[in-house]
């Protein structure tokens, strides 16, 4: 009998424009969350996602890292690698900059 492990480096793609605005967060969220450690998605967005990337770095801390592929107008490419044996460090929450109305999935933490 053969098991199966996640590859590392293994890359999935994202590409967040065909998902409407009110469900991109929760999608986002939920895909990061089911990435094995060492697994990356390939993020792709039409705009910058700055309160993303802030929410991201409250709720995942070192656990998730990311890097700009690509970085036009209309066109973002980010990448998010999974690392699960890094040690999660998060900041205090502080409403998760999307206003707290959890429409984004995260419950305004």
């Amino acid at each position: 009998m053969t098991t199966l492990s996640p590859q590392l480096n293994t890359s999935y793609l994202f590409d967040a424009r065909g998902i409407a605005k009110r469900f991109r967060h929760a999608a986002i969220f939920g895909a990061l969350e089911s990435l094995h450690d060492g697994e990356v998605m390939r993020f792709v967005n039409d705009h910058d996602p700055l309160p993303l990337l802030e929410q991201v770095r409250q709720r995942y801390g070192q656990q998730i890292t990311f890097r700009y592929a690509e970085r036009q107008p209309e066109m973002i490419v980010i990448e998010f690698q999974i690392s699960l044996g890094k040690p999660q460090e998060t900041a205090p929450a502080s409403g998760g900059g999307c206003g707290g109305g959890g429409g984004c999935g995260c419950s305004g933490q």
